[in-house]
């Protein structure tokens, strides 16, 4: 194997930091808004819908795509230079991600519990901001 320069080292690394950052992140948004939305169910009589533990973990795919980008940088043949600017733009997009898709999913734990309706409308729009990360991904994986 040859000898990652430092540069190289903060972009692979960072590809996968970063992501894993945004999720961990995103939880703090994501989270406490579903257990809120179980307490309005309680608060109300009302039985607690167990899909939203869905809405509590959508940031969590974004740890896979900051893995997978981490190991295609790892394999890269790519400059030093070339792999800090691609680990950190792909890391810094799919945290980014990562944070705003729990914001929606906050948003739709918060809904859902109170009305018990548009389920799948809310997921479809989690899911477009998915699409962001996916891209980034396969876009990342394409250039190395």
């Amino acid at each position: 194997m040859e000898e990652v320069t430092l540069l190289a080292a903060i972009g692979i690394g960072g590809s996968f930091g970063l992501s894993a950052l945004g999720a961990a992140l995103g939880m703090g948004f994501n989270g406490p808004a579903v257990i809120g939305s179980w307490k309005k169910c309680y608060l109300q009589n009302k039985p607690a819908p167990f899909i939203l533990t869905v809405f509590a973990g959508t940031c969590l795919t974004n740890v896979i795509y900051g893995f997978i980008v981490m190991m295609a940088l790892l394999g890269s043949v790519r400059d030093g230079t070339e792999i800090f600017a691609l680990g950190l733009s792909a890391g810094l997009t799919i945290g980014a991600v990562a944070i705003t898709q729990s914001m929606c999913s906050a948003a739709a734990a918060d809904a859902y519990a109170e009305t018990g309706k548009g389920f799948g409308n809310f997921l479809m729009v989690i899911g477009i901001a998915e699409t962001v990360s996916l891209f980034a991904m396969a876009f990342t994986m394409i250039i190395v």
